[in-house]
């Protein structure tokens, strides 16, 4: 059966959205699908949003049938808004920032470890099955609407952060497939798939809108991350092209930082009532605050919000505590605190207050997005200065607070002056569906024809290579990097690495180390590096596997170069190729042990 639909999924780390789009249709037209999910216990509706929760119910929960939908019953488990309601009165029992998780490679992200930190007697999952539920909660309710499109017959695109590397994608596309989703999937940076929806809403009339020349700074703070992008706009046969000039590093700065922020300053107003908070009622705490946040940062927001948590003790079983949050509070808090006033020149803070970190994501330190985003123009400037953007395109529910907004292009003016400040990218405001939006443009202008974005790689990558030498009782081997991907290498290409033959071990287990870098642009395939500065190249996760022996060869290595490829798919796979016969063994950048270790 051909493909009926094209669907754009943003799996996000506070929502997740579908949109579709007829792929027959000589214009896309884009709709949002309305999720059918549970709000209340048995209580069923539909929205364009599923909060991106995981509620863990329990067995009189499933045996009562309160958790079931239309399309599964004895459910343990709740998916979307219901989930996000139990966050705040049940946070030991809720999944949330999964996604943020799923990149965080100092844990085993294949494990049950969420919630985080929550009872032994709470059954946890991995934060790969986590967001495999959400994916199959959109599976379901589509194909209960659409019985004749099933999703594995669709055209389906999925977004990713810029700045997740290939480990993070890679075990995003493997909970796509476990959730039912073709194995022809593509991948989708967000910020790419915001410039498409803005391109889809625009049609051919942003030609008139962009020059050549023109810088377009992609600034998009989502609920769990930060993600910045810059697109160039050339020309080549008289005609305009857009090409992703650059990304960012990962940033774990968004909303949730912001409702965190928020829940430590009402602490200390319920600390004045003499209230002091246990640890759970503080998580609460921080997903209340969040629904505070958005009503008073909101259109027409009144002077305060209530905000409350669920009393414990004795004394305040099944009731509620309350204080008043002011909205100049909010503003200081969160204005102030994540978009601060700044030069060009500063640069995030670095410095660590404690020799001891508590386990758990490594949010950055310095928490100002203004800040962040003067370190990423001056990162990607040249002699002449940092990158002078000339426009901004928001993105990410945090931007749908206008006085955010406002402040961020007020800071980009400061740097710039009034006269080259970067002028808005106005848009639909459907910033909460935009990315699902333009990733279903994306599928259909690639099957269709129209505007693409060219890029290629975000990053390059590299491999690490052990010197040889005699041993040092104590000290590790010095370690080497070898560029097998330089940064725009484009889909469906492939290249022969430069290099001397290497030793790749075989017939027992060895772990293999991979590196990346978002800014090292001079670098090519064979480009062998013997010092690096730790923020221009970041280690990725290790690949620990054991590769099939060749049965010709005596030694424990076997001489190899290396052939890298990127699939059509925007897969990467390294091949090694055995200098000594035709044997050949392909490194994934991938945690999956059981695809790891192909050989021939």
């Amino acid at each position: 059966m051909d493909a009926k639909y094209v669907l754009g999924i943003d799996l996000g780390t506070t929502n997740t959205v579908l949109a579709y789009t007829p792929l027959a249709a000589e214009q896309p037209t884009i709709e949002v699908f309305r999720v059918p999910q549970l709000v209340a216990p048995g209580t069923v509706e539909p929205n364009g949003l599923l909060p991106s929760f995981l509620y863990i119910g329990t067995a009189e929960e499933a045996k009562a049938g309160t958790l079931d939908l239309p399309w599964a019953k004895g459910r343990d488990f709740a998916v979307g808004e219901l989930a996000r309601r139990q966050s705040a009165e049940l946070p030991h029992r809720t999944v949330s920032g999964a996604k943020s998780w799923l990149c965080y490679a100092r844990v085993d992200r294949r494990q049950p470890i969420l919630p985080w930190q929550a009872p032994e007697e709470v059954p946890k999952v991995s934060p790969l099955v986590a967001s495999q539920r959400y994916l199959e909660h959109l599976v379901a309710a589509w194909e209960s609407a659409f019985p004749d499109a099933p999703v594995r017959q669709q055209r389906v695109v999925l977004t990713v952060p810029a700045s997740f590397d290939a480990s993070a994608r890679e075990l995003t596309r493997e909970a796509a497939l476990a959730a039912g989703l073709p194995e022809d999937l593509v991948l989708l940076e967000e910020p790419q798939a915001a410039l498409y929806a803005w391109l889809a809403d625009r049609g051919e009339r942003w030609r008139r809108l962009l020059k050549v020349g023109d810088t377009l700074l992609v600034c998009d703070v989502g609920g769990g991350t930060t993600d910045l992008t810059l697109v160039s706009v050339g020309e080549e046969n008289g005609q305009l092209y857009l090409e992703r000039r650059a990304v960012g590093n990962h940033l774990l700065i968004g909303g949730d930082n912001m409702d965190l922020a928020l829940a430590h300053a009402v602490a200390a107003l319920f600390a004045e009532k003499g209230l002091r908070l246990d640890p759970w009622q503080s998580v609460a705490l921080w997903h209340s605050c969040r629904s505070a946040k958005e009503v008073l940062l909101g259109p027409e927001s009144p002077d305060r919000h209530p905000v409350s948590v669920l009393g414990r003790g004795a004394r305040l079983i099944a009731k509620t505590i309350s204080v008043e949050l002011e909205r100049a509070k909010v503003l200081e808090v969160i204005v102030d605190g994540f978009f601060p006033m700044c030069k060009i020149t500063d640069k995030p803070a670095r410095r660590r207050v404690s020799g001891f970190l508590e386990l758990g994501l490594p949010f950055e330190t310095d928490t100002a997005i203004t800040r962040h985003v003067a370190a990423f123009l001056t990162a990607h400037g040249d002699a002449a200065g940092p990158v002078r953007p000339t426009h901004v395109l928001f993105n990410g529910g945090v931007f749908k607070a206008e006085v955010l907004r406002r402040r961020l292009l007020e800071v980009l003016a400061s740097w710039f002056g009034a006269k080259e400040a970067p002028k808005l990218l106005e848009g639909k405001p459907d910033l909460d569906f935009a990315v699902a939006r333009g990733a279903a443009y994306y599928g259909w202008a690639k099957q269709r024809g129209g505007i693409r974005i060219r890029g290629g790689t975000a990053r390059a990558y590299y491999v690490g290579i052990e010197t040889a030498g005699p041993a040092v009782p104590g000290a590790p081997r010095p370690l080497q990097a070898l560029c097998v991907v330089p940064i725009g290498m484009e889909e469906g290409t492939e290249t022969d690495v430069p290099s001397n033959e290497i030793g790749l071990v075989v017939g027992e287990p060895a772990q293999f180390r991979f590196f990346s870098s978002s800014v090292r642009k001079q670098d090519r395939p064979g480009t062998l590096l013997t010092h690096w500065n730790p923020e221009e190249l970041v280690e990725t996760a290790p690949l620990e596997t054991m590769l099939v022996r060749d049965e010709t060869v005596q030694e424990p290595y076997v001489p190899v170069r290396f052939h890298a490829r990127i699939t059509e798919l925007g897969m990467l796979e390294l091949w090694c190729v055995s200098t000594l016969s035709d044997r050949r063994w392909k490194l994934e950048f991938s945690v999956r042990e059981e695809d790891a270790d192909l050989g021939n």
